[in-house]
């Protein structure tokens, strides 16, 4: 929906609420016109329910309101004599037009002094789950967000199994665009097939402010642009669930170029505007490598790779001769041990040549290890439309900024109007994961925009280690770890449990005080 739409849609609901509760103002003691008036009569509103102003604030914060309404619908009941439980079922499951009901049709009796407390043990559970409800969504909405490490594209950086806490507020809270869905759940209701969000009406993109902007190699958690995948189980042949930007699987790589940057792939590495591409400590790139062996001095192989925490595996070329091991991920410093290893001939890292129709944007043109030059488009900056540049750009103008596009004649026309150039509305992003030859990145589906950014992961929580068994199935030396910092990651999880137990001990003593003083 368009701003303008979403203005219309506005007034159409304040219009629904002065129908529907002119009569109760009045009952109240305010003036009937009071209820005509945007976020006025809102305020004035929880002043007759005898609730608190602020609360104005969680019905026009999205998500939140789809829980405030009905809670301000029963109230607004109970304020003016309607307690009784079919009263509440009626009000929730009218959406509201129960109120319609009792304003024209019942003798309004004002309660403007009524027990707020609620009036049993069900009750107070409910309000108390309510408010825990609204106060998590918040959380979890515009704050940090949970989130576990699912693949090996990050892995010695980020390991499947890690659980993160993902930052909003460091790249500015994304407001949810996707207005009706379920709270605290993505995609899909748990353990069943059915969506969790209507996909109408759809809020314009927004972001609050930031802390700070997405730099060169931070791991970023986005939503992935190329997903219209067969989640929910659709008839054979449809071409795919299309969802709503926010609601689009959730990924997590490294960002390699931001906006404006000159991008390019040699030989596995990214040169950056012509620079080689610095990584930070903590990162650990992988490649794929070939080691021979001399078959002469044996090689404890099972000892190297434990020791050099192999975690994607290889194989033998020939399984009778054992003489050439291939391993999907390895790290250079590993690639070294290798060729220090006695027995070891030959350590080569895999290098694709050729062309790669996989390989963004899909012309044929390079491969996952050769690649680019390609600019990153960035917003307000202006490129030439070419034959040659078209690939490239053809998604950003179409899918992403909501285009036309098309070609007559030799000549370009967007949105019907003929074009040589065009400005990028929004910035974009190239994400790639560690793991060079493990990983659908963005050189397989390319840009991200600006407004599918979703977050960025400070803090592992919890580590789960699937190969472990027992207590060695939680990685303890992950735990409260930060994902970004200078030197390696230090667990801060004893730090945590002596802070924990002061608390305690500290609790127990200010009870007992008070009890002797009692």
């Amino acid at each position: 929906m368009t701003l303008y739409l979403w203005f219309v849609f506005f007034l159409a609901v304040q219009v629904i609420h002065f129908i529907g509760t002119w009569k109760l103002y009045q009952a109240a003691g305010r003036k009937s016109w009071e209820a005509a008036i945007p976020v006025y009569n809102s305020i004035v509103l929880m002043k007759i329910i005898s609730r608190p102003t602020w609360w104005t604030l969680l019905l026009f914060i999205p998500i939140i309101n789809l829980i405030m309404f009905p809670v301000v619908w029963v109230e607004t009941l109970r304020t003016f004599g309607k307690r009784s439980t079919l009263d509440t079922i009626l009000g929730i499951f009218t959406l509201g037009f129960y109120i319609y009901y009792v304003n024209y049709t019942q003798k309004l009796e004002y309660n403007a002094n009524r027990d707020l407390t609620p009036k049993t043990k069900t009750a107070d559970t409910v309000s108390s789950l309510l408010f825990a409800i609204i106060v998590a969504t918040l959380v979890h909405t515009y704050v940090v967000q949970p989130y576990t490490i699912p693949t090996s594209s990050l892995e010695k950086s980020l390991l499947i199994g890690d659980f993160l806490f993902v930052s909003k507020l460091n790249y500015g809270p994304r407001v949810p665009m996707t207005t009706v869905a379920l709270p605290m759940v993505h995609d899909s209701i748990p353990m069943t097939k059915s969506k969790s969000y209507l996909k109408w009406p759809q809020l314009p993109y927004f972001r609050l402010p930031a802390f700070e902007k997405i730099k060169r190699t931070d791991i970023v958690v986005f939503n992935w642009p190329a997903d219209t995948v067969h989640y929910f189980y659709e008839r054979k042949g449809q071409p795919g669930v299309i969802k709503p930007i926010d609601k689009r699987s959730n990924y997590v790589k490294r960002c390699v170029g931001i906006p404006g940057d000159s991008l390019s792939i040699k030989d596995g590495y990214v040169f950056i505007n012509g620079a080689k591409l610095t990584l930070p400590e903590r990162a650990k790139p992988q490649y794929s490598y070939t080691i021979a062996f001399d078959g002469k001095t044996p090689v404890d192989l099972q000892s190297l790779v434990k020791e050099l925490d192999i975690t994607d595996g290889g194989y033998f070329k020939n399984e009778e001769k054992r003489d050439t091991l291939v391993l999907g991920a390895l790290t250079e410093a590993g690639a070294e041990r290798f060729r220090n290893t006695p027995g070891v001939s030959a350590v080569i890292r895999k290098v694709d040549t050729g062309n790669d129709n996989a390989i963004y944007p899909h012309i044929n043109k390079g491969n996952q290890d050769n690649m680019g030059p390609i600019y990153i488009p960035e917003a307000g900056k202006t490129v030439a439309l070419t034959n040659e540049s078209l690939p490239y750009y053809k998604d950003i103008i179409t899918n992403y900024e909501g285009n036309t596009l098309e070609l007559k004649d030799s000549k370009f026309f967007i949105n019907g109007k003929p074009a040589t150039t065009y400005t990028f509305k929004q910035n974009y992003y190239w994400m790639m994961g560690d793991n060079r030859h493990n990983s659908e990145d963005s050189r397989y589906w390319g840009y991200v925009p600006e407004n599918h950014i979703v977050g960025k992961p400070v803090f592992i929580w919890l580590s789960w280690d699937t190969n472990g068994k027992g207590i060695n199935k939680i990685r303890w030396s992950r735990v409260f770890t930060t994902v970004d910092g200078e030197g390696q990651p230090q667990s801060y999880f004893k730090y945590f449990l002596i802070l924990l137990a002061l608390y305690f001990v500290g609790d127990f003593f200010w009870r007992k005080r008070k009890e002797n003083k009692a």
